[in-house]
């Protein structure tokens, strides 16, 4: 375990000036090629700044505008328990997921199980080798569901890199049996056109399904054609989950043309990603509702027949999303939090020539009843604090906290850190807690940042890609009461009813 040894409130809540006008320029025209940076078997890259952004970074920190290179700063309502660096998976972690006392963490390289009995002292109770970007994670009674976004040359933990142009090439879920938390068994694994990038459960008693979000078909993958406009439904029986397999391929967005239907993008809505699949897919499973990131559009759909979903309503940003990455209900399912992905999660894109709309929440009241309701856009959610030129940062993975009459959320902006923010008045959101670093380099912009934030019994919990887990505490008035809420697991994308 690792306490930071430093730690202070930001002496101002702005600082980095402008970035410069030819990295504006390319994020608002070019379509990322995938929502999140995909390194497979090799470390995350690290790219050139230019001089008046080094200048620029080191200026800021001289004057206390933003963090010293790996500084802890946080706001004074949160207190940074404990960090547990990375050990035997040296690749990106990714996200997470809970039961009763364990923590599981994705890492490309695998995943591995936290005993979190004692938040201010995690221990480690396994570490998987299974390598295949990006190993998102998720859990359901003695099954865990792992999603592979990389061709690999087979559906073994033994895999190496192999282009998705050959036939033989596999992507798609890993299932492990995780009975005995200290020894998980890999037990079965589907393969699913272009892959798994995330995944979504959908549990019933006897059967758990998997939503399974993919994109970016190309004609030369065999595996991966277009169009690919809908997603795939695994299927995979609790008592036998060898025989998990998939059930259908529900098309969300139906077109006439050789892509389907969905966001064109460009030329004719630039900066804007083609819809073509979803990138993550939200469930709420006690009203039947689903919301879809995908890519170009967001949308709401009905899951009553959980193998036949139906698309309630569609809507699109051509104005200030780039690529619509996540979803997340408030309690009373009124409202739908999106967050846009702006730069594929690998640019610094929190800063003055970005601006407040791009990179962020998109805040959206849901009207109406039945298969009759719809999305109303109602305003946009950024962390308030500009970060360095050289951090990657926009709005990512992040949870409810629970509390009655109050919609609250954590979430995580990679180098931007950990922002707690209340968007209860959807047109006016406002942040009440932050955790963050100062920038891994000052010199490069390296991948790096809180993946996931999660508030799961007390505490917050954020994998970040470079540093390893870290546990927050939060102590402020109008986030106490979600203390008294206790669940025996959590995976985000199949939110709880918390008050039932």
């Amino acid at each position: 375990m690792t306490l930071s040894k430093r730690s202070r409130t930001r002496r101002r809540r702005l600082g980095v000036g402008a970035t410069a006008a030819g990295l504006l320029a390319a994020l608002l025209t070019a379509v990322p090629a995938s929502a999140t940076p995909d390194p497979g078997d090799a470390p995350a890259a690290r790219h050139p700044v230019s001089h008046g952004e080094v200048a620029g970074t080191k200026s800021a920190i001289a004057a206390g505008e933003i963090p010293g290179q790996d500084e802890i700063v946080h706001s004074r309502n949160i207190e940074h328990l404990a960090n547990i660096p990375k050990d035997a998976l040296a690749g990106v972690n990714s996200d997470l997921a809970f039961q009763g006392k364990y923590a599981f963490a994705g890492n490309y390289d695998g995943f591995r199980v936290f005993d979190i009995s004692d938040p201010k002292a995690p221990k480690t109770v396994a570490q998987v080798l299974c390598p295949g970007s990006q190993n998102d994670v998720s859990v359901s009674g003695d099954l865990l569901f792992l999603s592979t976004d990389s061709s690999r040359s087979d559906d073994s933990c033994a895999s190496t890199a192999q282009p998705a142009t050959e036939k033989s090439s596999w992507e798609g879920m890993k299932i492990f049996d995780i009975s005995d938390k200290a020894n998980p068994r890999y037990v079965a694994a589907v393969e699913t056109a272009c892959g798994s990038h995330t995944h979504t459960l959908v549990p019933e008693r006897k059967n758990v399904y998997l939503y399974v979000s993919s994109y970016s078909p190309n004609a030369t993958f065999p595996d991966c054609q277009p169009p690919h406009d809908g997603i795939s439904v695994v299927k995979v029986p609790r008592r036998a989950p060898e025989k998990a397999a998939v059930v259908g391929f529900p098309v969300l967005f139906p077109g006439d043309g050789p892509d389907g239907g969905g966001n064109p993008g460009a030329p004719t809505n630039p900066g804007v990603s083609k819809t073509t699949g979803c990138h993550d897919l939200t469930v709420l499973p006690s009203k039947d509702l689903a919301a879809g990131a995908c890519m170009g559009d967001g949308i709401l759909f009905s899951i009553k027949d959980p193998e036949h979903p139906k698309v309630i309503d569609q809507v699109e940003d051509n104005v200030n999303f780039a690529f619509w990455h996540s979803a997340t209900f408030n309690q009373k399912a009124d409202k739908v939090v999106f967050t846009d992905e702006l730069g594929g999660g690998g640019a610094a894109t929190c800063n003055a020539a970005i601006g407040p709309n791009r990179g962020a929440d998109g805040i959206y009241d849901i009207t109406g009843r039945g298969e009759h309701r719809k999305l109303v856009f109602r305003g946009y959610y950024k962390i308030p604090r500009h970060q360095a030129d050289t951090e990657n940062c926009v709005a990512h993975n992040g949870s409810l906290i629970p509390v009655k009459g109050k919609d609250l959320m954590v979430q995580a902006w990679y180098q931007g850190g950990v922002s707690v923010w209340d968007f209860t008045d959807s047109a006016r959101p406002k942040e009440i807690a932050y955790f963050e670093r100062g920038p891994l380099s000052t010199e490069t912009l390296q991948l790096g940042g809180a993946w996931s934030a999660y508030y799961y019994n007390g505490y917050v919990y954020s994998n970040d890609i470079v540093k390893g887990l870290d546990v927050l505490k939060l102590d402020d008035r109008r986030t106490d009461p979600a203390r008294r809420v206790h669940l025996p697991g959590l995976n985000v994308q199949t939110q709880p009813d918390y008050f039932h």
